[in-house]
């Protein structure tokens, strides 16, 4: 069965930092495009970084670029979002998903190109 679990939300300071993981079971992962996707209450899921199953193209939304890093380590079939310079802006329920791409280059930070989720961290941002 295919699961997706993140990890990593807290309540962090402004310019603080955290990495949120993404574990992912049931599936071979070096074939999947992995997003990362965040909402915050009463808003849009909003699409923060995603990166190809090749590996070699990331992208990232412009509140986010310079700021977040996201990466993966398909031998242990678990994503990552180094978030840095947190802001208020951020806190969110941030969601990893990913979508069948084998041997792709590009990726898309459109929530309804991915196919399957998880249920989410929170990641708070306060004083």
């Amino acid at each position: 069965q295919l699961q997706l679990v993140e990890s990593g939300g807290d309540l962090v300071q402004p310019g603080g930092s955290l990495r949120l993981s993404c574990v992912a079971s049931g599936l071979t992962l070096d074939y999947y495009n992995i997003g990362w996707f965040r909402q915050a209450p009463g808003k849009e899921r909003e699409g923060v970084s995603c990166i190809s199953s090749s590996g070699s193209v990331t992208n990232y939304a412009d509140s986010v670029r310079n700021r977040f890093t996201i990466s993966r380590d398909n031998t242990e079939s678990t994503a990552y979002l180094q978030m840095n310079s947190l802001k208020p802006d951020d806190t969110s329920v941030y969601f990893c998903a990913v979508i069948l791409s084998p041997e792709t280059d590009y990726c898309l930070l459109r929530a309804n190109a991915y196919q399957f989720w998880g249920q989410g961290t929170q990641v708070t941002v306060a004083s």
